[in-house]
C-alpha cells in the first residue's frame, strides 16, 4: 500500500512540475518576444543598449535552465544554472568591486563542485 502511495505521489510530481516548466516556457517566449521589441527601438550607439541586450539575454537563458531544471534531475543543470546567475550578475556595470570578487569566488566554487562532485561517466 505504502509502495503504491509512492508511486502515485511521484508520478503527481513528476507531471506538476512538467507543467509547471511549461508555463514558465511560455513565459520566456512571451517575455522574448516583448525583449525584442524593446531591443528594435533602442538606440544602438549607446553603450547601454549593448548592457541592456546582454542582460536581457541572459535573463532568457536562465528561465530556460529553470525549465530544464525542472524536468531533468541533474546536479550538472543546476551548477550551469548557478553559473549564468552568477554571470548575469557580475556583468552589471555598476557593481561594487567587492561584488565583483565574491561573485568570481562564487563562480569559481561552482568550478570546483562540477570538477569534484560530478563524476566522470
Amino acid at each position: 500500500m505504502t509502495d503504491r502511495l509512492s508511486q502515485i505521489y511521484d508520478i503527481l510530481v513528476k507531471w506538476l512540475k512538467i507543467i509547471l516548466a511549461s508555463i514558465l516556457l511560455v513565459g520566456v517566449v512571451i517575455s522574448s518576444i516583448g525583449s525584442v521589441q524593446m531591443l528594435m527601438g533602442m538606440d544602438w550607439g549607446e553603450i547601454e543598449s549593448l548592457y541592456n541586450l546582454i542582460y536581457r539575454l541572459l535573463l532568457l537563458v536562465i528561465g530556460l535552465e529553470l525549465v530544464r531544471m525542472l524536468v531533468t534531475r541533474n546536479l550538472t543543470v543546476v551548477l550551469e544554472l548557478l553559473a549564468f546567475i552568477i554571470a548575469r550578475k557580475i556583468l552589471n556595470p555598476d557593481l561594487a568591486t567587492l561584488d565583483v570578487v565574491l561573485g568570481i569566488l562564487a563562480f569559481v566554487a561552482l568550478l570546483a563542485a562540477r570538477r569534484f562532485l560530478i563524476s566522470k561517466g
